[in-house]
């Protein structure tokens, strides 16, 4: 039998904090790299040489020229704010491919949203879309109920 002392409540809740506290971290921080990982997969559909017809069909990731844009996805430092845990991923900032002036984070944009003719070339949110759907639950199990049974 354990006597209720004053400030155990106190002790076993500060101690229930600090662990979900590196869970929520570690959590976050496998399931950034994992979306970084699937968005550089996802931005290697083929390879060509700059101004020659890319093997990519539209609404697939986009094909290879110099990889500067799959070399420029990254993900933040992960950083705790008032509402928890953060993270973005995304392209990096300061790479430009060796043939032009547009940088990878704009291209990667017009690649995501739509170019000009208005063929979508999306990495990032089928990646983002792995992540919640794949990842995230196997996470959840490993990180946050290990050894628990499923229900």
């Amino acid at each position: 039998m354990v006597e209720l002392r004053p400030g155990l409540f106190t002790e076993l809740f500060a101690e229930i904090n600090r662990e979900a506290q590196v869970k929520s971290r570690t959590f976050l921080t496998r399931l950034a790299v994992a979306v970084e990982r699937q968005a550089k997969v996802n931005a290697s559909s083929g390879a060509h040489r700059r101004n020659t017809p890319t093997p990519a069909s539209p609404g697939s990731g986009p094909a290879v020229i110099s990889g500067t844009l799959r070399r420029s996805l990254t993900h933040s430092p992960i950083v705790f704010t008032g509402g928890g845990w953060e993270t973005k991923v995304g392209t990096g900032v300061g790479l430009t491919p060796p043939y032009g002036r547009t940088p990878s984070s704009l291209y990667g944009l017009y690649l995501e949203t739509g170019l000009k003719n208005g063929a979508t070339y999306p990495f990032l949110k089928p990646a983002f879309d792995f992540g919640v759907r794949i990842v995230a639950p196997q996470l959840y199990q490993a990180i946050y109920r290990p050894g628990w049974p499923r229900v």
